[in-house]
């Protein structure tokens, strides 16, 4: 049995070695290619991946050789698809925040501030603004969940004395004839966006349009914290602006992108599953001891969740007040 298994070991190891090739860029080919190049692609790696299995019967030397071009030639390919500003984009995303810096003070542009009538349709408007970080006085974490309670969208608002609200949210760039898939998130099928918005307009949405559940939990830090906090969304809109950015479900996603800048904060910032099960991100920032509010964990989830219709039930107020009324 022992010879049997030795003898066959090479076989098998080449068989995977294979597989996994022809998953991965098969996969990669048909999310990133499309027409005529999609189709000479996929035929050039089925071609391959049968022919070294052929040769792996008498040549075995020749079969990893077959294998090894294969993999030099896709992997060449695929480093050709770099992220780009410059495509015909989703309307929610057309713009992604900018960011100009002048001492204390900080003008963003191209936020939204979309009045939404529905889920897909709304009066879009983009528009500038600028906010006093001596005045900045809160940060919130909204957590939004539409399915899944383990996975959530993660937004981070910022308060000021005025009562004004910026949030931040890192999301997918989608294309105007694109829809979201997590697979696409592993292919270098979406770049990635940081949108600057209004609440009336990212969590209106949410709450009122998309019935998702959203539930708001102070963050308590200090001032100087709350400023480095907003500077690292500063410093991410001038990065992206400069640079586009690949989305990526693990690696570059809402949750994991705004780990690496609470790390400003806290250089030693443990890794924890919540930042892939994005749901459990409150119990994350109670163990950090920064998650505000009172009672237990349960207490607090209650009186986190935001009602439908606030602006309705406080026609007097903003949105963002409304939705902080006790």
């Amino acid at each position: 049995m022992t010879h049997f298994f030795i003898r066959f070991l090479p076989s098998l190891i080449l068989f995977f070695a294979i597989l996994a090739l022809t998953l991965w860029s098969a996969m990669a080919i048909w999310l990133n290619a499309s027409g005529l190049l999609r189709v000479v692609l996929l035929v050039g790696i089925f071609a391959s991946a049968l022919g070294a299995w052929i040769l792996q019967r008498h040549k075995r030397r020749l079969a990893w050789g077959l294998w090894s071009l294969t993999a030099l030639v896709v992997l060449g390919w695929y480093q050709t698809i770099q992220p780009r500003h410059d495509r015909e984009w989703a309307a929610d995303v057309a713009h992604g925040v900018q960011a100009r810096v002048a001492g204390d003070i900080v003008t963003l542009s191209n936020l939204r501030d979309f009045d939404w009538q529905d889920r897909n349709t709304a009066q879009e408007r983009w528009v500038a603004q600028s906010y006093d970080l001596t005045q900045l006085t809160s940060v919130d974490m909204f957590t939004s969940v539409w399915s899944n309670p383990d996975i959530a969208h993660l937004l981070v608002s910022f308060g000021f004395a005025d009562g004004e609200h910026v949030a931040f949210s890192v999301e997918i760039r989608r294309e105007a004839h694109e829809v979201f898939n997590e697979i696409g998130g592993f292919f270098r099928q979406f770049e990635l966006v940081l949108i600057g918005a209004k609440e009336r307009d990212i969590v209106q949405l949410r709450v009122d349009h998309r019935g998702e559940a959203v539930r708001r939990f102070p963050v308590t830090l200090t001032a100087e914290q709350r400023r480095d906090m907003f500077m690292s969304y500063v410093e991410l809109a001038q990065d992206l602006e400069q640079q586009p950015q690949f989305y990526n479900t693990i690696a570059a996603n809402c949750t994991t992108v705004v780990y690496g800048l609470a790390r400003t904060l806290k250089s030693d910032l443990p890794m924890d599953l919540s930042l892939i099960l994005s749901g459990r991100l409150p119990h994350y920032l109670e163990d950090l001891g920064v998650l505000g509010g009172e009672g237990d964990m349960q207490s607090r989830f209650d009186a986190a969740l935001l009602p439908t219709g606030a602006d309705q039930a406080y026609p007097d107020l903003s949105y963002a007040q409304s939705i902080r009324q006790p």
